[in-house]
Parts: structure tokens; sequence; C-alpha cells
């Protein structure tokens, strides 16, 4: 299982080995559900239970800016921290010709019918602040270079309550090129 080391697959087995069987059971039938019962949004790629999620038929999300993900946990991750209220689209993935990942194997094609069919004014490019992740990005806006949406990506660089003397190049890189105006401190 991706993530799990070899000490952490060990321990799992020991703990399943003492199971009881009721409880293997119950294990068995949640990850049997699981896989029966769990799928991708047909508009957005998130993972639900029904044919489009809660947030795509969700009313009180801004229908004008769409936020593109690389994997639902990105999309969880911005949904706890509660500071985006618009569309999603996950992309499963990225651009990794390492890998052996282009973008025929994401879900790159939906996404650029679904904004050319679309009416949104904002497309933010959250994909993972990574040399794989930012050629994704780049890639999606030479596809819709000749839209009518304003790209955005998240900002980058040092975080709040972290010195600058410990940041490492790529942070004080970004921080420095992505800068922005100090106007918002004289509200605080």
């Amino acid at each position: 299982m991706p993530g799990v080391g070899k000490k952490s697959a060990e321990r799992i087995t020991y703990h399943l080995l003492r199971l009881h069987k009721n409880e293997a059971a119950k294990l068995s039938d949640a990850i049997r559900a699981l896989k029966e019962n769990v799928r991708y949004c047909s508009v957005c790629y998130n993972l639900t239970e029904e044919d489009v999620c809660e947030i795509c038929s969700s009313p009180r999300r801004d229908q004008s800016v769409l936020c593109i993900v690389e994997q639902p946990r990105d999309l969880i991750a911005l949904e706890d921290a509660g500071v985006y209220n618009g569309l999603y689209h996950v992309l499963l993935g990225r651009i990794s010709p390492l890998e052996q990942i282009g973008p025929e194997q994401l879900t790159i094609d939906a996404l650029v019918q679904r904004i050319r069919e679309g009416s949104f004014e904002e497309v933010v490019l959250a994909t993972n602040p990574t040399v794989e992740g930012d050629g994704t990005a780049l890639h999606i806006m030479s596809l819709l270079e000749r839209s009518n949406v304003n790209f955005t990506r998240p900002a980058r660089g040092i975080t709040s309550g972290n010195l600058i003397e410990l940041s490492n190049r790529d942070i004080l890189h970004d921080a420095m090129t992505c800068r922005q105006s100090a106007k918002h401190l004289e509200k605080e």
C-alpha cells in the first residue's frame, strides 16, 4: 500500500491477525462497500457515492471560480481550510514524463471542455508547487490560452510564523518573485 513502510505493514498485519473474527468481517465489509459505492463525480472527479458530488450540486458554491487540484486529498485540504467557496476539478494526478504519466491519463480533456462550455471567470491552478505540478499548470494554461478566464495560482513563499533565515532557496525565490501589497498589514 502506498505510504506504508515495512515496519508499519508488519504492525498492521499483526493487528489484523489479532482481530476477532467479527471485527475482521466488518473491516472486510467496509472495504467491499468502499469499492462498490465510491466513485468519481461525473463533473469534477472528486470522490462521491452519488453521480454528482455535494460540492458540484450545491447552489451555495461560487459558480464563477474553478479550482484545479491534483488529487481528491488536495480538495479535502482546501475544504478543511474553509477559505474557498468555488467549484473544483480534480486531475487525478499530474503530468510526469519520468513516470510515463501524460495529459491523456488525467482528466484534462474533461477540464478543457468544462471550462470552454462553462461561464468561469477565474481558474485557480492549485497544482502542487513542484516541477510536475508547475508543468501541469502550464500545460493547462496553454490549452486554454484563447479562453476568457483569468488564471491564478495560490501564493507561495514564507509562511506566517517562519523565519527567513530558516527558509530554503526555493521558498525564498517564490516569496520574492510573488510579492504582494503590504496594505493588509494596516488593517490588522
